[in-house]
């Protein structure tokens, strides 16, 4: 009999288990989906703890920032009448739900009708036994550090006090309360960072395209300051040529059919947005119908006041050099201060709005300089016409660069290492001998324009035609990293599309084939023979190695010396063909074959 006892008890104590890590689970899995809205977080907590507890209600309640009242935030089991979300109450009291919170410490109470507070008729108190029926009571805070910013609530109306094991239960739910509390804290600020990130974002790109034209600028910060303030009226005056008025520039709310563009306001008067300019300083009124212009009857403030609706007033300078030319000013109809992280942000906008302001005045003050300058202009015109001429004669991305650095020198013979391509058409020579002259050019024609196109596409330095054969040079004068693999990348790319090319020539007939050699080495670069006529090339036995390589390419090989190899095995691997004697270079080289599969 013991035997089945303790046994029973057992899995009495193994159902509450898995009951309260089921309960557990479920307010987790309603904490990832709420990251932004605690109140379902809330419900699910209390609904488990009563269900768990076997508590006849429980309520969830948080304290203000400055700790002077607490708040129904959830509740469950209680009469719609009698329990309301959003009900306050001092934090001052003594009664066990402020004291949770105040002391952080869990209340439990066995029976509430023995309580002083019942005792001596505390009206709240009374009210919860005579009305709510409840005896135990049991409050746990929910603390946040040291400190408890709100508590959980359960009640029973019998007296049957809470146990340990329900105490730890429902201090566990605490915790996840809180911890929902800080994801949602947390979530909201992160919204809100990129909410004026992205404000912030918006009006510097709204800066940079209107260089000329201020008004977009402000029209965009009045919104933007608006909306992430939540503010009825936000708006931008400027003062006067004169330094007399202010003016409406911009504004944007409810209550901007007011204060309509170029609304004047006297920058001598005692209207707090020209004490904000004259002063040069942040002014914020909480209610400005507790203010001493108002109750002095000013007729301006009066209006502001009564007709327009506007209650917390808030005016940041615009400044330059130490002095204000202008004012922005956010408004709210309903008593409720800017906080400092708001007006922080808002003096963010001012400043845009001064960089917008000052940028188009430097773009109206280039534009009259540049008319000053038009004498100069034109006796720069012979120059740069001069430079003009380079075109004529150089390889395009020779002249350009040489036109940029506006200096020949680097046109003055040097050495370079340079990754060198050649390549031509195999069986041109046949060709020619049997098709029509008409023929002939519009193959060369074809296969030259295509050719350019890729090494266009690459980036090569320079290139020259020599009837069907193309010399390509990488890395001078145009610089850069790799400039064996970038001549590799374009001879596998010039084999695929003559490729292509060969294919539409052997169905008219025309047999043609494409060979490449590439070799890596110095040579001496620079301007060879005389204006007019005048060419940027290179000698040496680099160009050699790789003239010679593209003589011994057969149809669709592309030939490698062994330094370019050597560069480029990592991404481009080749096959050793063996040493081979060619003309011109005094010791055999070994020869390597790009291999096609690898780079086709």
């Amino acid at each position: 009999m013991e035997n089945d006892t303790t046994r029973d008890s057992l899995l009495t104590e193994l159902h509450r288990g898995l009951r309260r890590e089921e309960a557990t689970r479920t307010i987790l899995q309603v904490i990832q989906k709420s990251r932004d809205d605690e109140g379902p977080v809330f419900e699910a907590i209390l609904t488990q703890a009563a269900v768990l507890c076997e508590a006849s209600q429980a309520s969830l309640q948080l304290a203000n920032t400055e700790r002077t009242q607490f708040e129904i935030a959830a509740y469950w089991g209680f009469e719609e009448t009698a329990f309301k979300v959003g009900g306050t109450a001092p934090l001052d009291s003594g009664r066990p739900i402020p004291e949770a919170i105040r002391s952080g410490l869990t209340v439990n109470i066995a029976d509430l009708s023995e309580t002083d507070f019942y005792r001596k008729k505390d009206p709240i108190i009374s009210h919860v036994v005579d009305v709510e029926g409840v005896r135990s009571w049991l409050v746990v805070p929910l603390l946040s550090g040291p400190q408890a910013i709100g508590a959980i609530a359960l009640s029973r109306k019998e007296v049957r006090p809470f146990i340990e094991t329900e105490i730890h239960l429902v201090e566990s739910f605490a915790a996840q309360a809180v911890i929902a509390i800080e994801n949602g804290r947390q979530f909201r600020e992160v919204r809100t960072r990129l909410e004026r990130e992205q404000a912030s974002a918006e009006i510097l790109k709204i800066i940079s395209q209107s260089r000329d034209n201020e008004q977009p600028v402000l029209d965009a910060i009045v919104s933007n300051a608006g909306h992430l303030t939540n503010a009825h009226l936000a708006g931008i005056s400027l003062v006067n040529s004169e330094g007399t008025h202010l003016a409406y520039a911009a504004a944007f709310g409810p209550m901007s059919e007011h204060f309509p563009k170029g609304t004047e306001f006297d920058l001598t008067g005692p209207l707090q947005i020209a004490v904000t300019v004259r002063e040069s300083r942040t002014i914020q009124t909480p209610d400005m119908a507790n203010d001493p212009l108002y109750f002095e009857g000013d007729p301006v403030r009066r209006k502001i006041v009564d007709e327009v609706g506007i209650r917390t007033f808030l005016t940041i300078p615009l400044v330059k050099n130490a002095i204000a030319f202008g004012c922005l000013n956010l408004s709210r109809r309903e008593v409720r201060p800017f906080t400092t992280d708001e007006i922080r942000m808002v003096e963010t906008f001012a400043a845009q709005a001064v960089i917008a302001i000052e940028n188009v005045r430097q773009f109206r003050a280039l534009e009259t300089l540049n008319a000053e300058l038009e004498d100069r202009v034109k006796d720069q015109v012979g120059e740069i016409e001069r430079m003009g001429k380079l075109k004529r004669f150089l390889p395009a991305a020779v002249a350009d660069t040489v036109i940029s650095s506006g200096s020949e020198k680097m046109l003055a013979s040097h050495r370079a290492l340079l990754g060198v391509l050649f390549c031509d058409i195999r069986g041109f020579t046949a060709f020619c001998e049997i098709a029509e002259p008409e023929e002939t050019i519009e193959v060369l024609q074809t296969y030259h324009e295509e050719m350019g196109k890729l090494i266009n596409a690459h980036g090569a330095g320079v290139d020259h035609r020599m009837g069907d054969g193309i010399m390509v040079l990488f890395n001078d004068p145009i610089p850069c990293s790799d400039p064996a693999g970038d001549a590799v990348r374009l001879a596998v790319a010039m084999r695929s599309r003559m490729d292509e090319l060969a294919k539409h020539w052997k169905r008219m007939g025309f047999r043609l084939g494409f060979g490449v050699g590439v070799s890596l080495g110095y040579a001496t670069v620079g301007m060879v023979g005389y204006e007019g006529r005048s060419e940027y090339t290179a000698s040496g036995t680099a160009i050699n190695v790789a003239s010679r390589l593209c003589e011994l390419a057969e149809d669709g090989e592309i030939l490698l010396s062994t330094r370019a190899a050597v560069a480029v095995e990592d991404d481009c691997p080749s096959i050793s063909s063996g040493e081979f004697t060619l003309k011109g270079i005094r010791e055999p080289i070994e020869v390597f074959r790009l291999d096609r599969r690898e780079n086709s």
